[in-house]
């Protein structure tokens, strides 16, 4: 029995030692592994940026210092990408609202080839007239006081009280008298009535009655619709002096603005289909009768103009119209409409995003060759192939993301990497800044002295523009755009170069939107382009009276980001005043 116990005890004892020199090991492996699990390496590496703000990096998680918005995980990186290849999470794409579709040709577009042209009906010139005083005097009665009212030849528009008149209606009574023995005096005073258009049968009145008349009437020479009263009841009128203008409705002018790249496109007694918003469902059919030989300077158009029969009243000067054109450019198969939402214009390259892996969200910069303008859409003539995939929303935002990566991007042709400054802003190499911490990229260009002092003179209206967009005063930001848009054009532009007189015309275009347009909303959705082309003239003063911040907020403009200059560097943001009022950054100083 005692020798069972023992060789049982034996056997324990080689089994637990068995165990350990089998388990024993793996466990211990098992749990170095485990270590190594919970502290990889990449883990000391990773960086956490803000959604809305991805300038900010930091190496920890926390909150934004800007918007306060919980720090996500930054990518740390895109491994599989060409050199300008960037890739998005599925995140930042929703966040961003970026949208892509595919490239067509112009010949499966609905248009089919048409140019869409947005115009308005204008009064016919040709049939305009002036109703003026034939002599000097004062106005007793105007019969016609309003502007739209009916007009009919031979109507009584106004009564004239003329001294001179009354002189003249004296000597007719004293020729008259002697017109047996001096004919030709007699004949030359009736004469002078004649040539102030008195009748026959006023003048004949006057010389059987023998009495002088104080008060004259004055007679329509035309008929139609009072386009302009020009004098007032009481009013001293000299001699030729308008009292009112006369249009005649019979016909119109519908006057369309076409681009400058669109030119070539049209041609005199070319067949045009307009429509209407008052009539949607009615086309009129008309040729160009006109095409302005001068191009506008500030918009650069031309305008393009067809003349419509009126008898039935159906168009009123001012009216909205739409003008489609067959196109006589050659090839039109071939060319490719993408729309205008998709381009980055930065006056000397245009630029898309195109999507070259259809399964992910990687993106490519591409520069392209734009054609006419078609409506909301133009026509590439080289960089794109049918069946390409661009972005078409939210094309800042991948731009924004290229530069974050120090990818080409629009104001970065060569690309360049990127760091994180000190405070949490992003040091970009660009054109003209050459990695100064805190910049931003503005195209290099030439000003003329003379352009740069007058520019600084619109600079102190525009600031007071920005102070009321910060205080969403719609009417004193009407006021302020108009002031600033009169400096501007005050100043002489002929020594610009091309890429300086877009953004010059451009910005003046925006503040005569804002100063015309009372809506709010609209008018800080012009601002976002009007800064963008202010800021890259500002940049480019070389010594300005009062240091600029060019600041910018990341979620303005459809979370695209929008910048404006402000001599404060407290940030007060004139795209949401109190509802965001301290929300962007200074990303650059202008000394």
């Amino acid at each position: 029995m005692k020798k069972n116990i023992l060789y049982l005890g034996i056997a324990v004892i080689i089994g637990l030692l068995g165990g350990y020199l089998l388990f024993g090991n793996s466990t211990e492996s098992t749990g170095q592994a485990g270590d190594n699990h919970d502290h990889p390496e990449a883990s000391a590496n990773q960086m956490w940026t803000c959604s809305m703000h991805p300038q900010i990096m930091q190496p920890e998680p926390g909150d934004c210092p800007i918007c306060g918005m919980d720090l996500i995980p930054a990518e740390t990186g895109a491994e599989g990408l060409a050199a300008n290849e960037i890739k998005m999470t599925e995140n930042a794409l929703a966040l961003a609202n970026i949208q892509t579709s595919i490239v067509g040709s112009i010949a499966t577009s609905d248009e089919d080839g048409m140019i869409s042209l947005s115009g308005k009906i204008a009064e016919n010139e040709e049939n305009n007239a002036v109703q003026a005083s034939y002599f000097e005097g004062r106005l007793e009665r105007l019969n016609v006081s309003y502007e739209g009212q009916k007009v009919n030849k031979g109507q009584l528009l106004a009564t004239i009280y003329a001294p001179n008149l009354v002189a003249a209606q004296q000597e007719l009574i004293t020729a008259a008298s002697l017109k047996e023995s001096q004919p030709a005096l007699y004949s030359a005073v009736r004469n002078k009535l004649k040539l102030w258009k008195l009748s026959e049968k006023q003048i004949s009145s006057i010389e059987t009655s023998g009495k002088v008349r104080e008060n004259f009437p004055i007679y329509a020479t035309v008929s139609g619709t009072v386009a302009m009263v020009m004098a007032a009841e009481g009013d001293y009128v000299k001699q030729g002096q308008p009292i009112l203008k006369v249009s005649n409705l019979n016909s119109v002018w519908a006057e369309f603005d076409a681009y400058e790249n669109q030119i070539s496109q049209f041609k005199k007694g070319q067949k045009i289909n307009v429509t209407t918003n008052a009539y949607p469902n009615k086309k009129f059919d008309a040729v160009i009768t006109f095409i302005d030989p001068v191009l506008n300077n500030r918009t650069r158009t031309v305008t393009v103009r067809t003349t419509l029969k009126n008898k039935e009243n159906l168009f009123k000067p001012g009216m909205f119209v739409t003008g489609k054109i067959k196109g006589t450019m050659q090839n039109l198969e071939e060319s490719l409409s993408i729309p205008a939402s998709a381009i980055l214009w930065t006056g000397e390259r245009s630029l898309v995003y195109v999507k070259t892996n259809p399964n992910e969200a990687v993106f490519e910069m591409r520069e392209v060759t734009i054609g006419i303008r078609n409506g909301d859409n133009y026509t590439i003539t080289t960089g794109l192939e049918n069946g390409d995939e661009i972005v078409t929303n939210g094309t800042f935002t991948v731009d924004a993301a290229a530069q974050l990566q120090g990818k080409k991007s629009m104001m970065n042709k060569s690309g360049g990497r990127t760091t994180t400054g000190h405070e949490g802003h992003t040091e970009m190499q660009g054109a003209i800044t050459e990695n100064k911490p805190n910049s931003v990229s503005m195209m290099k260009m030439k000003l003329p002295q003379a352009f740069q002092s007058g520019f600084q003179s619109a600079i102190e209206p525009y600031l007071k523009m920005k102070d009321a967009f910060v205080s969403s005063d719609a009417s004193q930001v009407s006021a302020f755009a108009k002031t600033t848009s009169d400096k501007l054009n005050a100043i002489g532009v002929s020594d610009l170069g091309k890429m300086e007189k877009s953004h010059f015309s451009k910005s003046i275009e925006m503040l005569d939107a804002i100063s015309t347009n009372p809506d709010l909303e609209k008018q800080r959705a012009y601002l976002v382009v009007l800064n963008e082309n202010m800021v890259a003239l500002a940049m480019n003063i070389q010594s300005p009276t009062d240091t600029l911040y060019v600041q910018k907020c990341p979620m303005a403009n459809s979370n695209k980001g929008a910048i404006w200059l402000s001599t404060e560097k407290e940030i007060k943001n004139p795209y949401y005043g109190d509802a965001m009022l301290t929300c962007g950054s200074v990303i650059e100083t202008i000394n």
